[in-house]
């Protein structure tokens, strides 16, 4: 596997600071709270408003679109600073990350006029319909089914562990559009826009271990879906769907979720002067900086249209292993007493990231169906 290598140029660098300092300033004005996972848990669409009236949603798009133009590093960075102070970010997060790019490389160009410029805005928020209650890790097993009707299709069945359904307005959905076929399980699947406040459309919560709601189950009754809200081809959705994951699996959010707990143990070992204790956090931040060159090297294949499932996945696997070590490594440092309510920092993210990570190695692909995927690469050589 050999991937691109990538240097920031001052232009980029300037770019950062920039991003950084517009964050910092939101920060100190209590636009927001610094929280762990706050890119899929953190949903403020007030903020995201705020991200659109900067022009940093789109941001690699076509300018006709509402983007910007501007490379996939300058995005990528972009993300990290989002990461890195653990901005809320989430309510424009898959619209921006995958449904915009999926529709650029898809979508016809009535969808892309009409959805794409909404969601440069922060006013289109989107929601991925994947998972569902019976399918597992199979994502080919699933059952949701459309069925031709004149002008669209009926849409009957149920996703879960769909995240921010509840604040989404429409979801990238995959259906059956043929009968299962056990010998060709991956065909007869199709993409679709569906609308959540359409009729027949329910959304029901699954609540975190905090409380928080982010989660849902969404259950589909006789959904009409207008032949225009088909995405790409009828049958080629699971090719569709594995060119979005290589989006979704390989940035940044998957080495960086736990990042603010893992800043706040170090400011507070380096205040005590602790080297021992820094000596074993160094161990975390060689593994950090090895992951970062790694997913940047399949940010740098994305932009110049190279196939990354495989490095995608690769990233996933160990980048969620990764930031679920972090408490861990703080547990074993330093006492910490992790509420989510605490008033020290350190005590706040602690408890955040004990109660979002369970779901890190699982959501986006479990890290088990990853490792196959690399597997069956090395085999084929």
């Amino acid at each position: 596997m050999k991937l691109p290598s990538s240097q920031f140029t001052k232009d980029q660098e300037k770019f950062r600071l920039e991003v950084r300092s517009f964050l910092q300033k939101e920060l100190a004005n209590r636009t927001f709270e610094t929280a762990c996972d706050s890119w899929l848990s953190g949903c403020n669409p007030q903020f995201s408003k705020k991200i659109a009236e900067q022009g940093w949603i789109g941001l690699t798009w076509p300018r006709k679109y509402g983007g910007q133009e501007r490379s996939a590093i300058d995005r990528y960075i972009l993300t990290e600073e989002f990461l890195a102070i653990g901005a809320p970010v989430a309510a424009h997060w898959i619209a921006d990350r995958q449904t915009g790019p999926l529709l650029l490389r898809y979508g016809t160009e009535e969808q892309r006029s009409y959805f794409l410029p909404r969601i440069t805005k922060a006013e289109c928020f989107f929601a991925i319909g994947l998972s569902e209650p019976n399918s597992g890790s199979d994502l080919a097993s699933v059952s949701t089914n459309a069925k031709k009707v004149e002008g669209g299709w009926l849409v009957n069945g149920a996703k879960t562990w769909t995240s921010n359904a509840h604040d989404a307005h429409f979801m990238i959905t995959l259906v059956r559009t043929a009968p299962y076929d056990k010998d060709s399980k991956h065909s007869g699947l199709s993409q679709m826009i569906l609308d959540l406040h359409d009729k027949g459309v329910s959304v029901k919560p699954i609540k975190y271990l905090t409380g928080e709601r982010h989660f849902n189950e969404v259950f589909f009754e006789d959904v009409f879906v207008p032949d225009n809200r088909i995405v790409g081809t009828i049958g080629e959705g699971w090719k569709q769907g594995l060119a979005e994951l290589a989006f979704e699996r390989s940035g940044p959010e998957r080495i960086l979720s736990t990042f603010p707990l893992l800043e706040e143990i170090y400011s507070i070992l380096k205040q005590q002067q602790n080297k021992e204790a820094m000596n074993k956090l160094t161990e975390l931040v060689a593994k950090l900086w090895s992951l970062r060159n790694l997913s940047l090297g399949v940010a740098k294949m994305l932009e110049q249209g190279g196939e990354v499932a495989v490095p995608a996945a690769l990233v996933k696997a160990m980048g969620t292993q990764f930031e679920q070590s972090i408490p861990e490594m703080v547990r074993l440092l330093t006492e910490t007493y992790p509420t989510m309510d605490a008033q020290k920092m350190l005590d706040r993210y602690m408890a955040q990231s004990i109660l979002h990570s369970p779901g890190f190695t699982i959501r986006g692909g479990t890290t088990e169906i990853l490792y196959g995927i690399i597997a069956k690469d090395v085999i084929n050589g």
